[in-house]
């Protein structure tokens, strides 16, 4: 059995969530009630790839909001809960989903593997940003070319190109696309450089000078509530792949000549009979999910139980190579531009 933990993009939205679960006495309790609440196993369900296998899967909510990013402690716990749960329930592999991932790391919770009784087990988690680096990656090679931007003469700037997801991007379009030029946005200067080093080249530039030169903007990195762009110095046509989380760019700079897809998020073949795509607000949510998600289901199909992505900068081309061919092989396909745009870029 894979997992998945996530949760809400909002306490509002956890609430009403909760409500409809039948969970009332934690719906209508205030964000103190929710910081005490422990994980919840909220649903399981069968996957079935093209190639015959079928698979099941556990969804755990966290019972995290953003709202709690500021409470050290309580992130930090609602996310070694949510794994102990998945253990104990006996899930061979499962991914760390939205700000999950990103406390595990940020708040280096490797240093704590016990929770009360429990001994984590590393083995048995992925964070899946091998699988989202590539599908990024992927979604630059095919939607550049559909607005007419040649990749071989292109400018292509990744913002938070540091971050254990930007450094895999960044090593992909240099080495696998032969991008032109990369652009190199980061909060660290020392990191930057130690990359440029890496990489053999690519330009370091602070987020105002870079976008003005950018024909593709690849963003990965946690946006500023106060950040504003002007999409009139932006380049036309630009595509915008925003990796981020929560995906709230194209209500910032969306506009003509500007083209802003959300990034690592993938299509599976055929309908999948859960419900936890509704809170993050998907398209298709019963088809459509976040690449790291689909990373736990394509480990269970490849019977792969290992903490594939793990730690920061240990995304290798090889393992994208992997886990890509096993995306393609079990029917998932990257989010791309609507076919509206395309036949208006053509």
């Amino acid at each position: 059995m894979f997992g998945l933990i996530g949760h809400s993009t909002s306490f509002e939205a956890a609430r009403r969530k909760a409500s409809e679960l039948g969970f009332d006495h934690i719906a209508e309790g205030d964000l103190d009630v929710w910081c005490s609440a422990p994980p919840q196993l909220v649903e399981t369900f069968d996957v079935t790839s093209p190639t015959g296998t079928t698979i099941t899967g556990a969804y755990i909510d966290s019972c995290f909001v953003p709202e709690m990013l500021s409470r050290f402690k309580t992130a930090r716990r609602k996310v070694l809960n949510a794994m102990e749960l998945a253990q104990k329930k006996g899930i061979s592999i499962t991914a760390l989903g939205g700000f999950t991932s990103i406390i595990f790391e940020n708040f280096n919770l490797l240093q704590h593997q016990h929770v009360r009784s429990t001994t984590l087990e590393w083995e048995r988690f992925t964070t899946g940003n091998t699988h989202t680096a590539w599908v990024i990656s992927r979604q630059v090679e095919v939607n550049a070319p559909l607005l007419g931007i040649d990749l071989s003469k292109a400018r292509v700037a990744v913002v938070g190109a540091t971050g254990d997801i930007g450094s895999a991007v960044c090593r992909w379009l240099s080495q696998r696309t032969g991008v032109a030029e990369l652009l190199l946005v980061a909060r660290q200067q020392q990191p930057l450089l130690d990359l440029q080093q890496e990489l053999g080249g690519g330009r370091i530039l602070t987020l105002e000078e870079a976008l003005p030169e950018a024909d593709v903007v690849v963003w990965v990195a946690s946006m500023p509530r106060t950040l504003e762009i002007d999409a009139s110095t932006l380049r036309q046509p630009c595509l915008m792949i925003d990796g981020g989380y929560p995906k709230n760019l194209d209500a910032r700079v969306a506009g003509s000549g500007v083209h802003v897809l959300k990034g690592g998020i993938v299509e599976f073949s055929t309908d999948i009979g859960w419900t936890m795509m509704e809170i993050a607000e998907m398209e298709k949510p019963q088809r459509q999910m976040f690449a790291c998600f689909a990373e736990a289901m394509l480990l269970e199909f490849e019977a792969c139980h290992t903490n594939f992505s793990w730690g920061r900068n240990n995304i290798t081309l090889e393992k994208m190579d992997f886990i890509g061919a096993a995306s393609q092989r079990h029917g998932f396909s990257t989010l791309n531009l609507p076919t509206s745009v395309q036949a208006a870029a053509a």
